[in-house]
C-alpha cells in the first residue's frame, strides 16, 4: 500500500502558474508509475498526465500539452506537476495516484489515490 499526499493547490488568475506536489510513502518500491487526474464540479474524473517511475516516460492529455509538465524525484518519492498558462477550465480538484502494474497505469485503474488538492483559476 502506498500513501499519497498532494499539495500546492490554490487560487490563481488565468495565465498564472502553479506547481503541485505528491509525496508518496509506504510500499513505494512496488510502484510502476504515477499520474495526475482531476475532477471539476459536475464532471467525471479525467486523466491529466502520467510518468513511469523507473524510466520517467511521460504522457499527457491533449488539453494540457505544452502547458503542464510532469516530473518525479525518485530519491524523495515525490511527483510534481508544473502547471503553466492556467485557464479557468483547469479549475478542479487534482489527485495524484500510483499504479503497481502497467495495465492499471494505462487504464487509469490505479491502486492508490491521494485526497486531492483544489486548483481554482479565475478569469
Amino acid at each position: 500500500q502506498v500513501q499519497l499526499v498532494e499539495s500546492g493547490g490554490g487560487l490563481v488568475q488565468a495565465g498564472d502558474s502553479l506547481r503541485l506536489s505528491c509525496a508518496a510513502s509506504g510500499r513505494t518500491s512496488s510502484t510502476y508509475g504515477m499520474g495526475w487526474f482531476r475532477q471539476a464540479p459536475g464532471k467525471e474524473r479525467e486523466f491529466v498526465a502520467r510518468i513511469t517511475w523507473v524510466s520517467g516516460n511521460t504522457d499527457y492529455a491533449d488539453f494540457v500539452k505544452g502547458r503542464f509538465t510532469i516530473s518525479r524525484d525518485n530519491a524523495k518519492n515525490t511527483m510534481y506537476l508544473q502547471m503553466n498558462t492556467l485557464k479557468p477550465e483547469d479549475t478542479a480538484v487534482y489527485y495524484c495516484a500510483a499504479a503497481t502494474q502497467l495495465l492499471r497505469y494505462i487504464s487509469g485503474a490505479y491502486d492508490s489515490w491521494g485526497q486531492g488538492t483544489q486548483v481554482t483559476v479565475s478569469s
